[in-house]
Order: structure tokens, then C-alpha cells, then sequence
């Protein structure tokens, strides 16, 4: 990896991590759906314009249905469910539970696709449900009411990312830019009902509430996206999926510069397990999918 992609590598990180201090400040203000109905809203205006720019089509007649799976869970389901969770929960605690995606996918890919897994990958799983559950088991000890609920959201939003990276395996191959493009179209359709049912906006609002949302639309849904189809042409799908693992790195930072979060001695070892278990998953994803090509090739 040369030193180009590796700093794009961090800024997605640190762009992906801030979604979550992002929300934490928007999610109360403005309640999850009209939040998130902005984010995929703006996201999608935004990617609108690249697609123009690059001539890109997204040839909806064909992949509608294949966009509004997507949009769900990939887009509008999980994001709700981190905005619902972030009304009470920390910036840093969101930015662990979304590490458990993989964990997520690898379980329930054995169930859907009848993909055996390694004894590494079983452990990985086993691992990070050790580490969710001391992280769940202490936190709500000190957490507000309603605390509990918010976790079990984000785990069900990373349950969400599991199932569209399942569904994505499978499913027909889309160019990845009209995969993001299209499915934020959905997602702000799916959306758009929930969100005028939302109470009114007020008439003023606050300047670093209004960057908090424009931030999470464009820079970190709308470009973290081309940052992230970048390092998958320039060094591949694989090693692109190192950044499962920085995200809570640079979550639990921003948490705690930006928003005074306190870590405490069970958010790191929590998080630990969970990222060792996460990289033991990984590892056995990537060496399916290497497995496959290697078997398509022949």
C-alpha cells in the first residue's frame, strides 16, 4: 500500500468515525428519521452530481428492486437504527457495535448461503459476542432509561450491514458507484414517509447543527463513498476492508475530544475483543472470496 492510499485509508476512517459524534449531535435535535431522511436526501443529490459529472447511468428499470434491497438494508435500516441508538447512547459506544458487522455477515452467511465457516471464523464470532456482551452487560448498568433498547439498536444496525453484505454476494453484480447512487435514491424514498410524519423543524436553527447534518449527507455518506471505491481500485477489496477497524479508533476519539465522552477500562477491552474477532472473521471472508475468484478463473 503506497502512501497515497494509506491516507486515504485513515480519512475514511475518520470520516466513517465521525458519522457517529454526527449523529450523537443531530439525532436528539431533529429525532432519527428526519435526520436520516437528510443524510440518504443529500447524500443522493450529491451523488446525482458525480453521476452527471462521470456519465455514469444507474439503468433503474433493470435494478430498481436490486436498488430498494440495498437502500434498506444498507442504507435506511441501519442508519435509523444508529440515529434511534444515538439519541442515548455515546458516539464511541455506536462506533464499536458497527465494528460487529462482519461478525454479523459471516453468521448469518452460514445460515443463507450455507457457507461453512473456519474454526478461526467461529471463534472470531464467538469472540465478538463475548466482547458485545461485556460491553452491553456494564454499560447498561450506568446508561440512562432506555439504554439497553438503544444498544440492541445498533446491534440490529450492524445486523442490518450483515445481511446486505450477504444479500450482495448473491445477488447480480452492479458497478459499485450505482450501487452507492442508487441505493441512497431508495433509501430517501423508503424515508421520505417516515420524515414528514416528523415534528416540525424549528425556524432557527443552530449553525453547528446544521453542519452536523450537511457533514453526515455529503462528506460522510455522499464522499466516503468515492474515497472508498478509490482504495478498492487502487489496492483491492481486501485490504480495503481494513478499515473496519480503524472506524471505532477515530469514533471513540471524536467522541471523546468533540463530545467529552468518558472511555472506560471495559469500552477498551470491549472494543478489543470485538476487533480481534472482527479480524479472525474477516481474514476467513477474504479468503472465500479469494477462493472463488480462484475457482471462476479456472
Amino acid at each position: 500500500m503506497n502512501t497515497a492510499s494509506l491516507a486515504r485509508l485513515l480519512l475514511l476512517s475518520a470520516v466513517w468515525g465521525a458519522s457517529f459524534l454526527f449523529m450523537r449531535i443531530g439525532a436528539p435535535a431533529l429525532g432519527p428519521s428526519l435526520l436520516i431522511f437528510a443524510r440518504v436526501g443529500l447524500a443522493a443529490l450529491f451523488l446525482l452530481m458525480i453521476a452527471f459529472y462521470l456519465r455514469k447511468p444507474l439503468n433503474t428499470p433493470r435494478y430498481w428492486k436490486h436498488y430498494l434491497i440495498l437502500g434498506l438494508f444498507n442504507s435506511a435500516l441501519p442508519f435509523l437504527l444508529f440515529a434511534y441508538a444515538a439519541q442515548t447512547v455515546s458516539a464511541s459506544l455506536l462506533s464499536i457495535l458497527n465494528a460487529t458487522a462482519p461478525i454479523w455477515a459471516t453468521a448469518i452467511g452460514a445460515i443463507w448461503l450455507r457457507s461453512r465457516p473456519s474454526p478461526k471464523a467461529l471463534f472470531g464470532t464467538l469472540l465478538g459476542m463475548v466482547g458485545v456482551s461485556l460491553l452491553v452487560g456494564i454499560e447498561t448498568v450506568t446508561l440512562p432509561e432506555g439504554g439497553t433498547l438503544a444498544i440492541v439498536a445498533g446491534l440490529g444496525a450492524a445486523f442490518s450491514y450483515g445481511i446486505a453484505t450477504t444479500y450482495t454476494k448473491s445477488a447480480k453484480s452492479v458497478e459499485p458507484f450505482a450501487n452507492a447512487h442508487g441505493s441512497m435514491w431508495a433509501a430517501t424514498l423508503m424515508l421520505a414517509p417516515f420524515a414528514l410524519q416528523a415534528e416540525a423543524i424549528p425556524t432557527m436553527l443552530p449553525l453547528h447543527l446544521i453542519l452536523s447534518v450537511t457533514a453526515l449527507g455529503i462528506v460522510c455518506s455522499g464522499v466516503a463513498y468515492l474515497l472508498y471505491f478509490r482504495l478498492i481500485a487502487d489496492i483491492g477489496a481486501a485490504s480495503a476492508l481494513s478499515v473496519t477497524f480503524l472506524i471505532p479508533v477515530f469514533g471513540i476519539l471524536w467522541g471523546t475530544v468533540f463530545l467529552g465522552e468518558h472511555v472506560g477500562w471495559h469500552t477498551l477491552v470491549g472494543s478489543l475483543i470485538i476487533l480481534t474477532g472482527t479480524a479472525l472473521v474477516t481474514s476467513f471472508s477474504i479468503s472465500t472470496v479469494l477462493l472463488r475468484r480462484v475457482r471462476h478463473a479456472a
